[in-house]
């Protein structure tokens, strides 16, 4: 498995990215399913369009916060040295992208899908 070290350069942005990619495919999905075949206001959002959209939004807020984890660790590592900053700015970065993630995504608990 490729793993890219946590004081490389590509991983201050990398949280956000990944972020941009969700927020894409969670409303890009949301509106095609609203299109295919829309669930009835009434049911609420308990439908497996918000199921779906809830299990992806876990899952990758869970996955921002293993980068963040993993980032913070590697700054703290003895051998970090001088990239110690890259790594722990790239953490601060995934977390946000995570609170970012989990803020973007709350609708999904609260409202009907295709209203």
């Amino acid at each position: 498995m490729l793993r890219i070290p946590p004081h490389h350069p590509i991983q201050l942005p990398l949280g956000l990215v990944i972020w941009a990619i969700w927020f894409v495919a969670v409303y890009g999905g949301l509106s095609v399913s609203c299109a295919l075949g829309a669930p009835s206001p009434e049911a609420g959002p308990l439908t497996p369009i918000n199921g779906v959209l809830g299990l992806l939004t876990l899952v990758v807020t869970l996955f921002l916060l293993a980068m963040a984890r993993y980032c913070w660790r590697g700054a703290s590592a003895p051998e970090a040295g001088e990239h110690a900053f890259i790594a722990r700015l790239a953490g601060a970065g995934h977390i946000i992208a995570a609170i970012s993630t989990l803020a973007t995504g709350l609708p999904i608990l609260v409202l009907p899908p295709c209203v």
